[in-house]
């Protein structure tokens, strides 16, 4: 086993921040092919919370993570079947199936030449969960995703052994392609704690297809071709990336049309998508569905909470069934997003194998509001009405469209007649940990925007994630009946059997309704004609490779 020690390495990484601002401010004079050939641009609107795989749980943070570290799987372009990334081959279940054992390839380096061997692989799981345990990812890491991981330990330099607490799982090395997933170096990272960003770009843990070579969080980021990565994806076809972070999507929308980046991914809104269609120097590509809206009741401080002066359990439950048989998601998928999004009936979209319209089944009238229902439910449980309640989103994480989905939730479930409702916007970093239920907080929004990419392409991811023992949402939502529903549905190995548990599940889910899906949409990029690779990594793995990308 190597010895750790951990070392910053002292590299003038404002230096290189500010003359990639430099480049990035001389390349913006004017229209026309401004950017270099051998450097993609890129742009978007996403934030990012950290780079330390640890601590986040994003779409932003993610696809940063997914370009610099290596994982011991990972999805090959056009495919939703995890192979060996940083693993030598296939792992192996012992006879009981509790236990994975998976053999890594031998002469692995990180980019600053630190070896990467079994042992950074070990560390990686468990500061995960560690980490996770301790609070100290503010509720923001992925270490739901490892709830099935009973301990992970190097039996040598190259073979990794996991135990596992439900036999034969199924999506195992799935999950190792997760967020949770990223292998990172032991000489650079804290175990128990997590590792500021600027630490880990000037220390160069990097393993994967691509270096951070400058890095300015939300600001702009500078890649270079990994020399030395030869995993699942190789080498990236373009020498650099360069991605750009917008404020607001009316800039960057106003660039790619310009010529001024060369990709724009992550989040349009519907209207700019539409115009950009009708421009000739624009490609706009489609891939697979899979992003979930959706709004989250916390269970402690929702009317009625748990730890309300008024706290009542079935009260709670009429309003959060008030407010299912209310929204109008048909009329929120054509006005405010044209159609680039569609309702969402269920727990899990509508293109995954086990989905079943759990709540068109039981709330509105076969998916359309209905206020009669909404009535009989509050009156059935003895809430006087209107019902005063605040609703919290967030329109810099999840798209400019944002306030137009929840000015219409408000007038929708106002014009009833059995709510008043307050609507409020949040600073995504400060918006990200005020939501979350912990041990010293309730958490600060009764009723909570959020949005979702899967890990993978199971309904699982769905599933587990949200509302599993320790899981990402953190709203207080415990039930013992889906708890054992998950862990029956992960461990069954017939493929019918499985989808009518995955259908229970949702039903389940719908009586309970500790969140509301929404809206399902597909993802969407926007590209210059010159622009090659992009249909390529809009694929069902979820991952924005850069890699894929080239001119």
């Amino acid at each position: 086993m190597k010895k750790v020690t951990k070392i910053i390495m002292g590299q003038a990484l404002c230096t290189a921040v500010l003359t990639l601002a430099a480049c990035g401010a001389s390349k913006s004079k004017g229209a026309g092919k401004s950017t270099p050939k051998d450097t993609v641009v890129l742009g978007t609107t996403d934030k990012v919370l950290t780079i330390d795989p640890a601590g986040s749980y994003d779409k932003g943070s993610f696809t940063i993570e997914n370009n610099i570290y290596p994982f011991l799987f990972n999805f090959p372009y056009g495919s939703i079947e995890p192979k060996p990334d940083v693993a030598s081959e296939k792992g192996n279940f012992s006879e009981d199936g509790k236990t994975y054992t998976v053999k890594i390839r031998k002469s692995l380096k990180f980019a600053n030449g630190h070896e990467l061997t079994a042992s950074d692989v070990a560390f990686s799981f468990k500061r995960v969960v560690t980490i996770g345990a301790n609070g100290k990812d503010l509720g923001n890491g992925p270490s739901s995703l490892l709830s099935d991981m009973e301990s992970v330990e190097a039996k040598d330099d190259s073979t990794v052994v996991f135990k596992l607490k439900t036999p034969f799982n199924i999506l195992w090395e799935q999950i190792l392609c997760t967020p949770a997933g990223p292998i990172v170096d032991e000489e650079v990272f804290s175990p128990d704690a997590l590792t500021s960003d600027d630490d880990i770009v000037k220390a160069k843990p990097f393993a994967g297809p691509l270096t951070i070579e400058a890095y300015a969080i939300n600001n702009s980021v500078a890649y270079a071709k990994s020399k030395d990565y030869d995993g699942i994806y190789g080498p990236a076809k373009a020498d650099k990336y360069q991605v750009k972070y917008y404020a607001d999507t009316s800039n960057m929308k106003l660039d790619i049309q310009n010529n001024k980046i060369d990709v724009a991914f992550r989040a349009l809104t519907a209207t700019d998508i539409a115009d950009l269609k009708k421009k000739d120097n624009i490609e706009v590509t489609e891939g697979p569905g899979g992003e979930l809206r959706y709004m989250v009741f916390n269970f402690a401080i929702q009317p009625f909470g748990t730890k309300t002066e008024d706290a009542d359990e079935t009260k709670a439950l009429a309003v959060r069934k008030a407010v299912a048989n209310l929204v109008d998601r048909e009329e929120i998928a054509k006005n405010v997003y044209k159609g680039t999004y569609s309702p969402a009936y269920s727990y899990v979209p509508s293109s995954f194998i086990g989905y079943t319209p759990a709540l068109k089944e039981v709330y509105g009238q076969d998916g359309k509001p209905s206020v009669d229902k909404a009535k009989a439910a509050l009156k059935e449980a003895g809430v006087k009405t209107p019902i005063e309640m605040t609703i919290q989103y967030n329109g810099d994480h999840y798209g400019a469209s944002s306030p137009d989905e929840y000015a219409a939730i408000k007038q929708q479930l106002e014009d009833s007649g059995l709510f008043k409702v307050n609507i409020a916007q949040t600073e995504w970093s400060v918006y990200s940990k005020d939501r979350v239920i912990t041990e010293n907080s309730n958490g600060s929004y009764p009723v909570y925007q959020l949005g979702w990419y899967p890990d993978f392409s199971d309904a699982d991811n769905y599933l587990s994630p949200f509302f599993g023992k320790e899981n990402y949402i953190h709203n207080n939502y415990v039930s013992d009946k889906i708890e054992s529903q998950l862990n029956s549905e992960v461990s069954e190995i017939d493929s019918a059997a499985r989808v009518k548990k995955l259908e229970e599940i949702q039903k389940t889910l719908a009586t309970d309704l500790p969140t509301i899906p929404l809206l399902e949409g597909k993802q969407i990029a926007v590209s210059g004609k010159n622009v090659k690779g992009v249909s390529d990594t809009l694929d069902g793995s979820f991952k924005f490779r850069y890699g894929a990308i080239s001119k």
